[in-house]
């Protein structure tokens, strides 16, 4: 069925067929912006006072529900041209919204472990939170011990997935933390912290991304940072936000998987500009490099305290990937591509510490392991390891992939990127679910040369 991007955007579900292998090609592209950034942009701004301006925004449908919960939460918030939004704060504390009221995240686990930290310190919030069919299976286990040590609680008790009920705490008090892999927890105990009384102390052994401490750099006031050998993060409660002014690079999670599609199909080039090359979320590249991978970064530039350029890539013979245990906190969104490219790389490939895989919008190890599988790819798989047997570039025309409805948008770009380079023929279901992170992904990837068709 032959769509524009238009019409395909407005399909609520389809699915998609693809079962032509991509030629080579040497194109310059433009990726989508940075879901991160854009996310915690509209929280930070609805809590700071004043006017915030974001500019570039992702205008995805994790956003989107961001806006939504913010607005229902009594925010203003006004469009004032493509990608350009004015956020009106109501400063620390006052978001307000009728008790029993109901708070849908969608997709966004961002958006529901950030917020939650936001609201767990607001004052008379008692209200339902809940996602899509996908988020409400996750795990918020460690969310809700972590949020309760600040004095909130979640009903019903020893529940640990939504949809639950928050009750904020009546006098939030100052808590010490040692982080651990995960950037979204992090965040959310600095936004308990901002309205919370006295000093919280946050320890980080394991650097996760750091957004939302450089969108808050600019408030002395709230937060200091010493990074020595263990980064100490340490939140003075109850000080006002100033508001921010935000542009949004590109989503370097985003062009990880056209880079892949370049690295491994043959005499082909892309330039991808104006992308976040922030040190925490470059894990991908500087690993892929370190296994020949002719990756170069150009046009450096510090806007927004976030290093942002253009990434380069040329097709390369790509040596077995050896991904050690610190690997993951860099580059966990990229991990199911990684399993891609080390399965059409000739030799073993091993990934170390990715148990957090499996609470992702679904169990990544083991729905990659189905899809590899299917092209005669052997895995095997401990909890916090996985081991690739690559077979080297395949050609799969007589074989085919079916994916289910997953609701992952990173399952469903990674298994695009295996059909195109092995021509295996494949049918993905419910592909719109990657419209939550990437609505360009398949305009981008027909500016490429790639052959998909959409089923309705």
């Amino acid at each position: 069925m032959v769509l524009n991007f238009l019409e395909i955007m407005s399909l609520k579900s389809f699915n998609l067929i693809i079962n032509k292998k991509i030629i080579p090609f040497k194109k310059n592209i433009i990726v989508d912006s940075d879901k991160s950034i854009s996310i915690r942009s509209f929280l930070i701004g609805a809590i700071s006072q004043k006017i915030s301006t974001v500019k570039n925004v992702l205008e995805s449908e994790d956003v989107m529900s961001a806006i939504e919960c913010l607005r229902q939460l009594g925010v203003k918030i006004n469009k004032k041209k493509s990608k350009t939004y004015f956020i009106y704060g109501k400063g620390l504390g006052s978001l307000f919204i009728k008790k029993g009221s109901r708070l849908n995240f969608g997709n966004s686990g961002t958006l529901a472990r950030l917020l939650i930290g936001i609201l767990s310190t607001t004052p008379d919030i008692d209200i339902i939170v809940k996602g899509d069919h996908s988020l409400n299976k996750r795990s918020m286990k460690q969310l809700i011990q972590l949020l309760t040590k600040f004095g909130a609680f979640f009903l019903p008790k020893n529940k640990f997935n939504f949809p639950l009920r928050i009750i904020s705490s009546e006098i939030p008090l100052s808590i010490e933390y040692e982080a651990g892999v995960s950037a979204q927890l992090k965040s959310a105990v600095i936004f308990a912290a901002i309205n919370s009384i006295g000093n919280t102390k946050i320890i980080e052994k394991n650097r996760s991304r750091n957004h939302t401490e450089n969108m808050l750099l600019d408030n002395s006031k709230v937060i200091k940072i010493a990074n020595k050998k263990n980064k100490l993060i340490k939140i003075f409660g109850k000080n006002s936000l100033n508001p921010i002014h935000i542009n949004v690079p590109g989503d370097p999670s985003s062009a990880a998987f056209f880079s892949a599609l370049t690295l491994l199909n043959n005499n082909s080039f892309i330039k991808i500009k104006n992308v976040g090359l922030n040190p925490t979320r470059i894990g991908f590249y500087q690993l892929l490099k370190q296994q020949g991978a002719k990756i170069k970064f150009s046009n450096l530039k510090k806007i927004n305290n976030e290093i942002r350029g253009d990434i380069n890539v040329s097709s390369s013979k790509i040596r077995p990937i050896k991904a050690a245990e610190h690997y993951y906190v860099n580059s966990t969104d990229e991990y199911p591509i990684l399993f891609v490219i080390a399965s059409l790389t000739k030799g073993i490939s091993i990934f170390k510490g990715i148990k957090d895989l499996a609470n992702k919008e679904s169990d990544r190890i083991k729905e990659m392991q189905k899809i590899l599988k299917q092209v005669g790819v052997k895995t095997t798989a401990s909890k916090n390891e996985l081991k690739i047997f690559g077979k080297g570039m395949i050609d799969a025309k007589n074989k085919k992939i079916f994916i289910p409805n997953l609701g992952d948008h990173r399952i469903c770009m990674s298994s695009f990127v295996l059909a195109a380079l092995t021509g295996a023929h494949t049918k993905i279901k419910n592909f719109e679910t990657v419209f939550t992170s990437s609505p360009s992904f398949l305009k981008v990837m027909k500016i490429l040369g790639a052959k998909y068709e959409i089923q309705k």
